[in-house]
């Protein structure tokens, strides 16, 4: 896994903090119909938190039932929708670690990006110092406090490009003294606050969105795999093409307010 979320056996573990404490939380799922969470944490709130994130995290009580009437036979993603009618857009269970990651995912290949991030995590990420014998080794994102406090230049030490470190210190620094809520349920202010840091644009504020706070209806436009599936189907099948940023965008509307699941299902054909 990525040292933030592992599986063992069949049972996923992933560590999370409800603000100082530490919460483990492992997952199983046992049947098709029943998905098991337990959490370890000094109180119950902490342990009540974690279960909350995972579960959104997984999407578990999603229903998406008006998605699978709507779109089972929908030319573009009905194969998929009818042979993975599970699927679910794979979130982070906290909107800050998705922010986090997707500036330092501006502009790089993926396997350079988990680079940089398990740099991160492994310098400066919180690890699990609970129940002996389970989640050892796991880590979870610095604090969004640490981060604030983190010289750019520590951050380039790690590979990350240093407009994209300073924007990293930046956002961190504007959620951790208050001023950017990312679980407030206003996204849109939020997104607004943020698009104002420099070197925070549209395809960043869309992986949150998506991924961070379960808005289906964004989709992150400037991803490589989207520009580069919608540039072969409005072109008729050129593996050459690409499309712009707004094609992407214009592509899914007719998936209104699914339009970020439809754009997973995408990926399945």
């Amino acid at each position: 896994m990525d040292g933030m979320l592992r599986r063992r056996g069949g049972v996923l573990e992933r560590l999370l903090h409800h603000d100082d404490e530490p919460v483990l939380v492992r997952v199983a799922q046992t049947s098709p119909e029943t998905v098991l969470f337990g959490a370890w944490a000094p109180t119950n709130a902490a342990a009540e938190y974690g279960i909350e994130r995972m579960r959104f995290a997984l999407g578990v009580d999603d229903d998406l039932g008006a998605f699978l009437r709507e779109f089972a036979r929908d030319p573009l993603i009905g194969r998929s929708v009818r042979a993975r009618p599970w699927l679910r857009a794979v979130r982070r269970p906290e909107p800050f670690e998705s922010l986090a990651w997707a500036i330092c995912e501006q502009l790089i290949e993926y396997e350079r990006a988990a680079a940089i991030e398990r740099r991160v995590l492994g310098a400066l990420g919180r690890r699990w110092t609970g129940r002996d014998g389970l989640g050892d080794g796991l880590r979870d994102l610095p604090a969004a406090e640490v981060l604030a406090g983190t010289a750019p230049a520590r951050l380039q030490s790690f590979d990350l490009a240093g407009c994209r470190a300073i924007t990293l210190v930046r956002a961190a620094r504007e959620v951790a003294r208050g001023r950017i809520d990312l679980h407030d349920s206003d996204h849109e202010r939020g997104w607004r606050r943020l698009r104002a840091i420099p070197g925070i644009g549209s395809w960043t504020v869309e992986m949150l969105a998506l991924y961070g706070q379960g808005r289906y209806d964004q989709v992150p436009a400037g991803d490589l795999g989207l520009l580069k599936l919608v540039g072969r189907a409005l072109s008729g099948g050129d593996p050459n093409a690409y499309a712009e940023e707004y094609q992407v965008r214009e592509f899914f509307e007719r998936y209104g307010r699914w339009s970020g699941l439809a754009a997973s299902h995408m990926y399945g054909g």
